[in-house]
């Protein structure tokens, strides 16, 4: 079942507006520790099985497993990753702008699938006045869920900086 054009056009400005918003002033190692872990508690009282890793310039600075999760978590997180790398969105919004043209990823991008999945869950982490320094990924839910999730831990976060 296809989603309507209209409703994929909605849902990448809301992707987009995500990503306008959801920015940083700086972001350290201390950061990376804190944002990793809030979303492993936020994930514990949802009983969410996931792993979870953040990045900044390639440098793995958290990663985590939790119960339930699996080596495929590990190779979802790092193929999703690769896309924000890339493409410097979010996974689920590069995923989502190819079905809005009326195909998907997997079959334009010309990138290997073993290597690049634009599914949701993994999210640019964006320094303001630097760029995109890095990803903030989680794998195990269906994927517009993985992304709503690291988007809440975000905005939380964000809201407690001073």
């Amino acid at each position: 079942m296809s989603t309507p054009a209209s409703d994929l056009t909605d849902l990448i400005a809301q992707l987009e507006e995500q990503e306008r918003r959801l920015r940083f002033s700086s972001f350290s190692n201390d950061d990376a520790w804190l944002l990793g872990c809030l979303i492993a508690d936020m994930a514990g009282t949802r009983d969410a099985a996931i792993t979870i890793g953040v990045r900044r310039n390639g440098q793995r600075l958290f990663h985590r497993a939790l119960s339930g999760t699996s080596a495929d978590n590990d190779a979802w997180l790092e193929r999703k990753c690769r896309v924000v790398d890339r493409y410097a969105a979010s996974s689920y919004l590069v995923g989502t702008r190819f079905r809005a043209k009326g195909t998907t990823f997997e079959e334009s991008s010309r990138l290997d699938p073993d290597h690049y999945a634009a599914h949701g869950g993994a999210f640019p982490l964006h320094v303001t006045g630097t760029g995109v320094i890095g990803t903030v990924a989680v794998s195990g839910l269906p994927q517009a869920e993985d992304h709503a999730l690291v988007v809440a831990a975000l905005e939380r976060f964000l809201d407690q900086q001073p």
